[in-house]
């Protein structure tokens, strides 16, 4: 029996479903208008088990009785806004449920559980929502009427949240992996498009069919609808005026009200941030998360997937934009909050994804500290972690011959994002795969930004060892005539500086130089001794020395 432990958030059962509201052309886009399956009597049949099977080895209408309860219980809960028993029956029920009955087969369709929520609309499209992504987990492949489907069920669902009133509340985590698997899908749908070469007929015949599925200005306009509609930017601006307690409630009303258009509407940001990231434009992306503040504890940093994420593609974009600052300061954080935290998320599903994002954040990391050395702001559990890993490729990165070349190459491919090319193919000309035009572009972008910055490194050698040198000796230890000297110096200025989202040049050089009548003239910046960090470690340390002494047992 599932427990029945109630949440401080329940007030008395309210319906799911809102009155119904006619679609806004202006806020939300135009979708494919072809019912999905499960609306029709010949509706489309299931995806395969994986590795094939006849296919009657899955029967749609057949609903196991742990699955009857499973749905029952979930749909009085939701009824009953009783968080924690949602959270329980979503992160364990349904995980447990998945692995014991529908490890390669999908779960029983919406239209045969229907009969144990009431036919409820709002609880069957979030079932439907748990669908698909169960589908896109593990079953192969999907046709494209399957993603289809599940696009028009995210257009279903989003449309209720943003036109209707929806009268419940559900975890952040369920709300956070909605998000995430809606940006997700269409990550999986570009690139499914993108690869024509050893598509069938009918598999370019549904393409033509759905080709306003998962279109990139509609992916675009509801996040951005949720985000408008939600009005998020203001709530937390109110709240840094003391207005609003949104961080404070995790983003959960404890008046009886709704947490769901709030609480997508801030997941939305990181979602637009993560897309225009996939679409190489980072400006835009760091623009849409620009009302989260990312030096205090947010609604982003209650779930560890959202956490690793929003950190991880604004990383990234500051990386790509020369921020190198303000991307080695991130990546150090939640570099360090996975190193103690990481062993807490071991039964979680997501660890496997958070073991990976972090090894790329540590290859990103690298790459920071290669482009612009700034050991200061590394903490000495994350740099020791650092070194192990990639401290041979570091080395060759600071050479700048061909090897240095193929490290950056090798770090950038294996940790940068699944870039995407948007637009549908062009299905009349010859039939080649693109999937891989948008990561070639960005790599050949970074590998160009990586050579105009090949010879700063000797530059940077030779100015720490100096406060004071005068053009013509330097350019004597560099080989090179002053001409080309003073060149390379103003593009280490220019490089060694970006503008920042204020639009201030800041500097991300560890030290400074000008030109007083040929002579360089070096600064270096002062680090802040932080006595206090370092006294904290080495009490923890006697601590848990202490500790391990106080287990010996003396004979």
């Amino acid at each position: 029996a599932i427990p029945t432990k109630r949440s401080p958030l329940k007030p008395p059962p309210t319906p799911l479903t809102p009155p119904p509201q006619p679609r806004n052309p202006n806020q939300t886009p135009q979708r494919h208008t072809m019912a999905s399956a499960y609306d029709r009597e010949d509706g489309l049949a299931p995806p395969q088990p994986h590795g094939g099977g006849p296919a009657d080895a899955y029967d749609p209408n057949y609903v196991p009785d742990s699955v009857k309860t499973f749905v029952v219980h979930l749909y009085r809960h939701i009824r009953d806004k009783n968080v924690y028993e949602i959270h329980q029956m979503y992160e364990g029920g349904f995980q447990r449920l998945s692995d014991r009955l529908f490890r390669d087969t999908p779960w029983p369709s919406a239209e045969a559980v229907a009969p144990y929520c009431d036919g409820d609309h709002v609880f069957l499209l979030l079932y439907r929502e748990l669908w698909y992504r169960h589908a896109y987990a593990r079953l192969s492949p999907l046709t494209a009427s399957h993603r289809s489907e599940s696009w028009n069920n995210y257009c279903d669902l989003f449309s209720v949240v943003l036109h209707g009133v929806v009268n419940m509340q559900l975890p952040n985590q369920w709300l956070w992996d909605m998000v995430d698997e809606f940006v997700y899908q269409f990550q999986s749908f570009c690139q499914y498009r993108a690869k024509l070469k050893n598509k069938t007929e009918d598999e370019l015949q549904q393409l033509k069919q759905f080709d306003k599925a998962w279109n990139v200005y509609g992916v675009l306009n509801y996040l951005q609808a949720l985000v408008e509609k939600s009005m998020i930017a203001q709530i937390l601006e109110r709240e840094k005026e003391g207005l609003e307690s949104f961080t404070a409630t995790d983003g959960y009303d404890y008046q009886g009200g709704s947490n769901v258009l709030k609480v997508l509407g801030y997941y939305s940001m990181i979602g637009l941030l993560r897309i225009h990231c996939l679409l190489g434009d980072y400006h835009t992306g760091l623009k849409c998360l620009a009302p989260i503040n990312l030096n205090q504890q947010g609604v982003y940093t209650i779930v560890i997937g959202s956490h690793i994420s929003t950190i991880y593609h604004y990383g990234f974009a500051n990386l790509m934009m020369r921020r190198y600052v303000d991307a080695t300061k991130e990546f150090n954080k939640i570099l360090l909050y996975i190193i103690k935290y990481k062993q807490y998320h071991q039964k979680s599903p997501q660890y496997d994804q958070i073991l990976k994002k972090n090894e790329q954040m540590y290859a990103l990391l690298a790459i920071c500290l290669s482009l612009c050395p700034q050991n200061k702001l590394i903490d000495e559990n994350v740099s020791t972690q650092l070194k192990e890993k990639y401290n041979d490729k570091m080395t060759k990165m600071q050479r700048f011959d061909d090897e240095a070349y193929a490290a950056y190459d090798e770090l950038f491919s294996y940790a940068c994002p699944k870039f995407i090319t948007p637009s549908p193919p062009v299905l009349d000309q010859p039939l080649t795969n693109y999937n891989q035009d948008a990561y070639r572009l960005q790599l050949k972008l970074f590998l160009y930004e990586v050579k105009q910055q090949q010879l700063l490194s000797g530059i940077r050698s030779y100015l720490k060892l100096y406060s004071a040198i005068t053009i013509t000796k330097l350019a004597q230890y560099m080989e090179m005539d002053e001409a080309t000297l003073r060149s390379i110096l103003m593009t280490y200025k220019h490089k060694m500086h970006a503008v920042d989202s204020n639009g201030k040049i800041l500097s991300s050089a560890d030290f400074d130089f000008y030109i007083n009548e040929d002579v360089i003239h070096v600064v270096e910046s002062k680090s802040t001794k932080r006595h206090g960090d370092y006294f904290l470690r080495q009490i923890l340390k006697f601590e848990e020395t202490i500790a391990e002494l106080d287990k010996v047992q003396l004979d």
